[in-house]
C-alpha cells in the first residue's frame, strides 16, 4: 500500500500573510486541499497570470481543476455564501461542484448568528468597552452553538423535520438574546427555514465523510495539503484574547477540524510576512503609523496594498516581530518557514527586527501570553541594512540581494525556524524554493 505526504499550511503571524498564493502555489504538486478551520470570515487572495481571485470558504485548491476540495468538519460554513462563492467562481469557468466534499458535521453559520455578532459589536462600542474587531458575518457565534451542543450541522440539510426542530431550538435562544439583551431585531423562523431548504438541494450532493475520504486520499499515495485560515496569534486558545477568531488556528487543528489523526501531518509550513499586519482590535508591539506619507509604515501599508480580503479594513503594519514568530514556532511544531512579500521591502535603507521586549523591567525574548502584558511591551529592535534592488518576481535564492539573504537568515535564526521558501511577488511564479514541503 502506497501512503501520499500531508502538508499543513498556516499563518505565523494576526492572519492575512499569503496563506492563499501559497497552498495554490503547492497544489502544483497536491492532489487534495483540506480547509480545517474558521468561516468565510477570511480571505485567500490568489493572483494567476496577473488576474485576481479572492476565496473566502471555498479551499485555495480551487483554481486547479484536477484537484479535489475538501472543506472539514473544523470549519463553520454559510450555506448562502456557500453557494454564492460556488456560483461566482462557476460564472469565471471553474467547474467545482463536482471536486467539492463538505464535512457533515460543519456547523452551519445561520442569519441569527450574523445579527448576534453585529448587534454586540454595536453593544461593546455603546458601553466603551471597545470592540473585538470581528468581521460581523457571525463565526464567533455559530462556534458559541457548536460547543453549547446545539448547532444546527449540514447533516441536519438531509432531515427536514430535524432541521425545523433543531432551528426553532436555536432561533429561540438567538432571538431571546437579540431582543432581551441586545435590543436588536430578531430572525424569523419561517423565512429562514424555507431558504434552508431551498439551499439543501445544491448542498446535499457535495456532503461527505471528510475524514474518511482524506484518509483513504492518503492510502492511494495522494498528496494532501490542509490550510487554514486567520494566524496563529489570532487563535482561540493561544493567540491574544479576548482580540482573537473563534477556533484553534494552530497546526494541530489540522487533524482534529478535518477528521483524521495528528499521526497523518508530515510537514507544516509556516507563512510569514516579511514584515508584520494585524487587522482589528489587540496588541501589536511592532506597529508603526500607517498614515503618514514617507515614514515607513506609510510604505508598507501602500506598497504592500494591506487591506482585509473580506472587510476591505485597513491592515495595521509594523515591522516584523520575530519574538512572537517564535513563539508560533513552537505552537506549530513548523518544519519551515515560508517568507511572503519581502519585495514590499525593497528600496528601504535600513530594516528593524523587533527581536523581544522590555516589560516592567524586564527584558523578554518571546510574545508573552496575556494581552494587556503584551499591550504595555515596548520592543527591542535590531537594525539591519536594507537594499535598493529589486526582489519582485525573483525566483533563485542566489539572485536575490546579498542584504535580503541576510535579512532572511536573520529572521530564521532568531525565530527558530529555517526559511523553506521566499514569495517575491503575488503571482504563482514569484517563489524561491528552497526546501519543497513535498519533498519535489
Amino acid at each position: 500500500m502506497s501512503t501520499g505526504r500531508n502538508v499543513v499550511v498556516v499563518g505565523n503571524q494576526w492572519g492575512d500573510e499569503g496563506k492563499g498564493k501559497v497552498v495554490d502555489w503547492l497544489t502544483d504538486q497536491a492532489q487534495g486541499v483540506v480547509r480545517f478551520q474558521g468561516g468565510h470570515n477570511a480571505g485567500h487572495t490568489l493572483v494567476i497570470n496577473g488576474q485576481k481571485t479572492a476565496l473566502q470558504l471555498i479551499p485555495s485548491g480551487a483554481m486547479r481543476p484536477d484537484v479535489i476540495c475538501y472543506i472539514g468538519n473544523g470549519v463553520v460554513v454559510d450555506p448562502e455564501h456557500l453557494m454564492k462563492e460556488i456560483a461566482r467562481l462557476e460564472a469565471a469557468g471553474v467547474q467545482l461542484r463536482s471536486r467539492l466534499h463538505i464535512s457533515e458535521s460543519c456547523p452551519l453559520v445561520l442569519p441569527s448568528h450574523v445579527a448576534l455578532d453585529v448587534a454586540r459589536e454595536a453593544s461593546r462600542e455603546s458601553r466603551g468597552v471597545g470592540k473585538i474587531g470581528t468581521t460581523g458575518k457571525g463565526i464567533g457565534p455559530a462556534y458559541e452553538d457548536k460547543v453549547a451542543r446545539r448547532a444546527v450541522r449540514a447533516q441536519d440539510l438531509k432531515h427536514p423535520g430535524r432541521l425545523a426542530d433543531k432551528l426553532r431550538e436555536a432561533l429561540d435562544w438567538h432571538n431571546f438574546a437579540l431582543r432581551e439583551f441586545l435590543h436588536a431585531p430578531t430572525v424569523d423562523f419561517d423565512s429562514t427555514y424555507a431558504r434552508l431548504l431551498e439551499l439543501a438541494e445544491p448542498i446535499g450532493p457535495m456532503l461527505a465523510d471528510v475524514g474518511y475520504h482524506v484518509h483513504r486520499s492518503r492510502q492511494r499515495g495522494d498528496r494532501l495539503l490542509f490550510e487554514g485560515a486567520q494566524g496563529t496569534l489570532l487563535d482561540v486558545d493561544h493567540g491574544t484574547y479576548p482580540f482573537v477568531t473563534s477556533s484553534n488556528c494552530v497546526a494541530g487543528n489540522a487533524a482534529a477540524g478535518s477528521g483524521v489523526g495528528p499521526g497523518e501531518i508530515d510537514y507544516v509550513l509556516g507563512i510569514t510576512k516579511a514584515y508584520t499586519t494585524r487587522v482589528g482590535s489587540g496588541p501589536f508591539p511592532s506597529e508603526l503609523p500607517i498614515d503618514q506619507p514617507g515614514t515607513v509604515g506609510h510604505h508598507l501599508h501602500t506598497v504592500g496594498q494591506e487591506r482585509g480580503t473580506v472587510t476591505g479594513r485597513p491592515r495595521r503594519c509594523g515591522w516584523i516581530d520575530t519574538a512572537a514568530l517564535k513563539r508560533a514556532n513552537i505552537l506549530n511544531s513548523t518544519t519551515g518557514q515560508c517568507v511572503t512579500k519581502l519585495d514590499v521591502l525593497d528600496g528601504l535603507t535600513e530594516i528593524l527586527l523587533c527581536t523581544g521586549y522590555r516589560l516592567d523591567g524586564r527584558d523578554i525574548d518571546i510574545l508573552p501570553l496575556d494581552a494587556d502584558d503584551i499591550a504595555r511591551c515596548e520592543p527591542r529592535y535590531e537594525r539591519m541594512p536594507g537594499w535598493s534592488d529589486t526582489t519582485a518576481g525573483l525566483t533563485r535564492w542566489e539572485q536575490l540581494p546579498a542584504r535580503a539573504r541576510a535579512y532572511l537568515e536573520r529572521v530564521a535564526e532568531l525565530s527558530g525556524t529555517p526559511i523553506a521558501m521566499v514569495s517575491t511577488g503575488p503571482d504563482r511564479d514569484h517563489t524561491i524554493v528552497l526546501q519543497h514541503p513535498f519533498g519535489a
